[in-house]
Protein backbone atom coordinates (compact mmCIF):
# COMPACT_ATOMS: atom_id res chain seq x y z
CA UNK A 1 0.00 0.00 0.00
CA UNK A 2 1.38 3.40 -0.96
CA UNK A 3 1.00 5.59 2.17
CA UNK A 4 2.79 8.62 0.71
CA UNK A 5 -0.16 9.32 -1.60
CA UNK A 6 -2.71 8.91 1.22
CA UNK A 7 -1.71 11.24 4.11
CA UNK A 8 -5.21 11.33 5.64
CA UNK A 9 -5.35 7.54 5.86
CA UNK A 10 -1.85 7.46 7.34
CA UNK A 11 -2.78 10.05 9.97
CA UNK A 12 -5.98 8.22 10.85
CA UNK A 13 -4.15 4.90 11.27
CA UNK A 14 -1.59 6.64 13.50
CA UNK A 15 -4.35 8.11 15.68
CA UNK A 16 -6.06 4.74 16.03
CA UNK A 17 -2.74 3.14 16.98
CA UNK A 18 -2.03 5.78 19.63
CA UNK A 19 -5.57 5.46 21.05
CA UNK A 20 -5.23 1.68 21.34
CA UNK A 21 -1.83 2.02 23.03
CA UNK A 22 -3.14 4.59 25.54
CA UNK A 23 -6.21 2.45 26.24
CA UNK A 24 -4.06 -0.61 26.92
CA UNK A 25 -1.70 1.33 29.20
CA UNK A 26 -4.64 2.93 31.05
CA UNK A 27 -6.34 -0.43 31.52
CA UNK A 28 -3.12 -1.97 32.79
CA UNK A 29 -2.67 0.93 35.25
CA UNK A 30 -6.21 0.47 36.58
CA UNK A 31 -5.69 -3.28 36.94
CA UNK A 32 -2.44 -2.76 38.88
CA UNK A 33 -4.13 -0.09 41.05
CA UNK A 34 -7.06 -2.38 41.85
CA UNK A 35 -4.73 -5.23 42.80
CA UNK A 36 -2.56 -2.92 44.95
CA UNK A 37 -5.59 -1.45 46.76
CA UNK A 38 -7.10 -4.88 47.35
CA UNK A 39 -10.45 -3.85 45.88
CA UNK A 40 -12.54 -6.84 44.94
CA UNK A 41 -10.61 -9.32 47.05
CA UNK A 42 -12.63 -12.08 48.61
CA UNK A 43 -13.17 -11.10 52.26
CA UNK A 44 -12.45 -14.67 53.37
CA UNK A 45 -8.95 -14.34 51.91
CA UNK A 46 -8.03 -11.47 54.23
CA UNK A 47 -6.83 -12.09 57.77
CA UNK A 48 -8.87 -11.03 60.81
CA UNK A 49 -6.88 -7.83 61.49
CA UNK A 50 -7.69 -6.15 58.14
CA UNK A 51 -10.79 -5.86 56.08
CA UNK A 52 -11.15 -5.46 52.34
CA UNK A 53 -12.31 -2.09 51.05
CA UNK A 54 -16.04 -2.09 50.41
CA UNK A 55 -18.53 0.35 49.02
CA UNK A 56 -21.96 0.49 50.58
CA UNK A 57 -24.70 3.06 50.52
CA UNK A 58 -26.58 3.95 53.69
CA UNK A 59 -30.18 2.86 53.92
CA UNK A 60 -32.69 5.66 53.22
CA UNK A 61 -34.30 7.13 56.30
CA UNK A 62 -37.42 9.17 56.82
CA UNK A 63 -36.31 12.81 57.10
CA UNK A 64 -39.74 14.31 57.59
CA UNK A 65 -39.08 14.63 61.32
CA UNK A 66 -36.22 17.10 60.71
CA UNK A 67 -38.63 19.92 59.80
CA UNK A 68 -39.59 21.86 62.92
CA UNK A 69 -43.19 21.40 63.97
CA UNK A 70 -45.24 24.52 64.66
CA UNK A 71 -45.49 25.45 68.32
CA UNK A 72 -48.67 24.26 69.96
CA UNK A 73 -50.66 26.92 71.72
CA UNK A 74 -52.99 26.36 74.64
CA UNK A 75 -56.69 25.79 74.05
CA UNK A 76 -58.70 29.02 73.79
CA UNK A 77 -60.59 30.09 76.89
CA UNK A 78 -64.34 30.67 77.12
CA UNK A 79 -64.13 34.26 75.85
CA UNK A 80 -61.63 33.64 73.03
CA UNK A 81 -62.51 33.12 69.38
CA UNK A 82 -61.76 29.83 67.63
CA UNK A 83 -62.36 31.05 64.06
CA UNK A 84 -58.71 30.68 63.02
CA UNK A 85 -57.93 27.04 62.18
CA UNK A 86 -54.35 26.19 63.18
CA UNK A 87 -54.17 23.45 60.50
CA UNK A 88 -54.31 26.14 57.79
CA UNK A 89 -51.49 28.24 59.23
CA UNK A 90 -48.07 28.40 57.61
CA UNK A 91 -45.28 28.00 60.14
CA UNK A 92 -41.86 29.37 59.08
CA UNK A 93 -38.47 28.95 60.79
CA UNK A 94 -34.95 30.13 59.91
CA UNK A 95 -32.10 27.81 60.88
CA UNK A 96 -29.60 30.66 61.23
CA UNK A 97 -30.19 33.74 63.38
CA UNK A 98 -27.21 35.69 61.99
CA UNK A 99 -25.07 35.20 58.88
CA UNK A 100 -22.39 36.92 56.83
CA UNK A 101 -23.41 38.74 53.62
CA UNK A 102 -24.37 36.21 50.89
CA UNK A 103 -24.22 33.30 53.33
CA UNK A 104 -27.00 30.73 52.94
CA UNK A 105 -30.09 31.25 55.13
CA UNK A 106 -32.13 28.03 55.43
CA UNK A 107 -35.90 28.53 55.61
CA UNK A 108 -38.08 25.56 56.60
CA UNK A 109 -41.60 25.11 57.79
CA UNK A 110 -44.94 23.39 57.72
CA UNK A 111 -48.20 24.04 55.90
CA UNK A 112 -50.42 21.06 56.69
CA UNK A 113 -53.38 22.10 54.52
CA UNK A 114 -51.25 23.36 51.64
CA UNK A 115 -50.18 20.18 49.83
CA UNK A 116 -48.79 21.21 46.41
CA UNK A 117 -49.08 24.93 47.14
CA UNK A 118 -46.47 27.30 45.74
CA UNK A 119 -44.98 29.57 48.39
CA UNK A 120 -43.29 32.87 47.55
CA UNK A 121 -40.55 34.15 49.88
CA UNK A 122 -40.99 37.82 50.80
CA UNK A 123 -38.72 40.31 52.59
CA UNK A 124 -39.71 43.45 54.46
CA UNK A 125 -38.34 46.43 52.50
CA UNK A 126 -39.08 50.05 53.42
CA UNK A 127 -42.07 49.07 55.55
CA UNK A 128 -43.76 46.77 53.03
CA UNK A 129 -43.39 43.16 51.92
CA UNK A 130 -41.60 42.63 48.60
CA UNK A 131 -41.29 39.36 46.69
CA UNK A 132 -37.84 37.79 47.03
CA UNK A 133 -36.78 35.83 43.90
CA UNK A 134 -37.35 32.42 45.55
CA UNK A 135 -40.36 30.09 45.47
CA UNK A 136 -40.89 26.53 46.68
CA UNK A 137 -43.65 23.93 46.78
CA UNK A 138 -45.23 22.20 49.75
CA UNK A 139 -44.83 18.42 49.87
CA UNK A 140 -46.03 16.23 52.71
CA UNK A 141 -47.10 19.33 54.62
CA UNK A 142 -43.53 20.67 54.75
CA UNK A 143 -41.33 22.99 52.71
CA UNK A 144 -37.68 24.03 52.66
CA UNK A 145 -35.49 26.41 50.69
CA UNK A 146 -32.68 28.88 51.22
CA UNK A 147 -32.04 32.53 50.44
CA UNK A 148 -28.93 34.68 50.20
CA UNK A 149 -28.69 38.44 50.63
CA UNK A 150 -26.00 41.07 50.91
CA UNK A 151 -28.32 43.59 52.62
CA UNK A 152 -26.76 44.02 56.07
CA UNK A 153 -28.68 44.42 59.30
CA UNK A 154 -31.89 42.71 60.39
CA UNK A 155 -33.77 41.09 57.47
CA UNK A 156 -37.38 40.01 58.02
CA UNK A 157 -38.68 37.15 55.87
CA UNK A 158 -42.04 35.42 55.45
CA UNK A 159 -43.69 33.15 52.89
CA UNK A 160 -47.05 33.61 51.19
CA UNK A 161 -49.25 31.06 49.40
CA UNK A 162 -49.48 32.41 45.84
CA UNK A 163 -53.08 31.13 45.44
CA UNK A 164 -54.81 31.70 48.78
CA UNK A 165 -52.56 34.63 49.88
CA UNK A 166 -52.20 32.95 53.30
CA UNK A 167 -49.03 34.25 54.98
CA UNK A 168 -46.65 32.71 57.48
CA UNK A 169 -45.17 34.18 60.61
CA UNK A 170 -42.12 36.38 60.02
CA UNK A 171 -38.56 35.43 60.92
CA UNK A 172 -35.67 37.84 61.40
CA UNK A 173 -32.08 37.04 60.40
CA UNK A 174 -29.27 39.53 61.02
CA UNK A 175 -26.84 39.85 58.09
CA UNK A 176 -23.39 41.31 58.62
Amino acid sequence: MDTENRPVLTGLLALVGVAVAIGLLGGLAVLVGVKAAGIGEDSSASDDSTTAATFSLPRPTDTSSTIPEPEQTSEPGAGESTSEAPAEAISLAATQQSVSPMQQIDLTGTYQSGEGAILQVQRMENGQWSDFPVTMSVSGGTFATYVQTSRTGPNKFRVIDTDTRTTSNEVTVTVG
